[in-house]
């Protein structure tokens, strides 16, 4: 089984915001196969989560902790549904990659994502592959973290749902063909060396 986890921070405000791509791509797999959401089994604290049965089943889920702290609903759906790292996919934001920029590695490290940090830390290796969607930097005089906690420029919404179509799309690749696959089709320089 493969696992599919899209980082973000829970609650109304930080929805539509830049930090929350990664539970976008998931909602919009949970559409496409009419998955509902519910919360993890109890020894996974803190996680949305639904599986889509099958030839290649496959389990998406949102941890409901904030970022900073994703590492610890992620190492336990691991744990629970004996997931090996190697064939789970973690969609995040990446504020070093333009808007609607797309970018899959097979390990790497956290560089300053906190989620990734917390990931690292929690699984105790750089060995998971991840998709990073860029959210872009924006002005570099303001703060990071506002920007990544704000909401898109009326010129990227008009973009957003088919950057997270396509983001969807490489996740679904991921779930059937495996990383390699994904970055030989979705990354900007495909001989690029797989690392960070």
């Amino acid at each position: 089984m493969k696992l599919i986890v899209g980082l973000g921070n829970p609650g109304r405000e930080y929805r539509d915001t830049r930090h929350n791509v990664g539970f976008m791509v998931i909602d919009e797999i949970a559409r496409r196969y009419q998955l509902t959401l519910g919360m993890a089994p109890s020894q996974v604290p803190d996680a949305l989560v639904a599986k889509q049965y099958g030839a290649e089943p496959l389990l998406v889920a949102k941890p409901l902790t904030f970022m900073n702290r994703s590492g610890d609903a992620v190492a336990a759906l691991i744990r629970y549904y004996d997931i090996v790292p190697a064939d789970t996919l973690v969609v995040v934001d990446d504020v070093d990659l333009p808007f609607g920029r797309l970018r899959a590695r097979a390990r790497g490290s956290a560089g300053t994502h906190n989620g990734l940090k917390s990931l690292v830390q929690r699984l105790g290796t750089t060995e998971f592959p991840r998709l990073r969607l860029g959210v872009g930097r924006g002005d570099t005089r303001r703060d990071l973290a506002d920007h990544v906690l704000s909401t898109f420029e009326p010129g990227e919404r008009a973009g957003l749902e088919e950057f997270i179509a396509r983001a969807a799309d490489a996740a679904e690749m991921f779930a059937v063909d495996g990383i390699e696959k994904v970055m030989n089709t979705y990354n900007p320089d495909a001989t690029a060396p797989d690392s960070e």
